[in-house]
């Protein structure tokens, strides 16, 4: 029988909760901060500063390659960016996805293994922000790290069909309408380094999954020398 007193997060993983949780609770921060109700007069700012301090910005990147110097503190920004957002609405929809596709990826794979996916394809998303554009927006927010996800939701997806017989391609629908979308905004924007880094997400947490999932590589190439 059903407990109606039982939390709805416990049929969640506590890495995906964890996880949220810390998106969650920054952002809170900062809206109480912004409000004026944290920090005082100094906590209106401390959403920019963040973004200054642990925001991937193309100009500290140069300024790394340019000089041959790669400081620690500013290597730690394509580690540190998925946990700063432009607002509230930015946050929640970044918390959504974490916890939707977070706990099928963890259930499915590992606790370990959607960490492992979340932070290497933020990191991949970051870094190809940086080497393929010249942008001045900051990359900051969860949406690399999502979209990784994304991907290995649809790895999931991928071989399921595959192993039932159905059309492999109908894996990656999601994808396809949500960087439809994506584009479209980018092209009235005019900015499109959210898409690269998604993109670039997506693609690094599919091909992780051929690592991390059950069964890992060995079970891909048995399936290859299958056909």
């Amino acid at each position: 029988m059903h407990d109606p007193d039982a939390s709805p997060f416990n049929a969640i993983p506590p890495a995906v909760v964890a996880l949220a949780v810390v998106i969650g609770g920054l952002e809170g921060m900062f809206q109480l901060a912004s409000s004026g109700l944290l920090g005082g007069a100094r906590g209106v700012g401390w959403r920019l500063a963040a973004v200054e301090n642990y925001g991937v910005l193309d100009a500290v990147w140069t300024w790394m390659v340019q000089n041959a110097t790669f400081p620690p503190a500013e290597l730690m920004r394509f580690v540190t960016y998925p946990l700063i957002h432009s607002g509230a609405v930015h946050a929640i929809f970044v918390v959504v996805f974490v916890l939707a596709l977070g706990k099928m990826v963890a259930e499915v794979f590992s606790a370990a293994a959607f960490l492992a996916i979340f932070w290497v394809s933020a990191l991949v998303g970051g870094l190809a922000f940086v080497l393929v554009l010249n942008s001045g927006y900051p990359l900051i927010g969860g949406y690399p790290g999502v979209y990784g996800l994304i991907g290995a939701f649809s790895f999931i997806l991928w071989v399921r069909l595959g192993s039932t017989g159905g059309n492999q391609y109908r894996a990656f629908s999601l994808i396809a309408i949500l960087l439809g979308v994506q584009l479209l905004f980018a092209l009235f924007a005019g900015e499109f380094g959210d898409i690269v880094a998604d993109l670039s997400g997506f693609v690094a947490g599919f091909l992780l999954s051929f690592v991390v999932s059950p069964g890992g590589w060995s079970r891909v190439l048995a399936r290859l020398r299958q056909r």
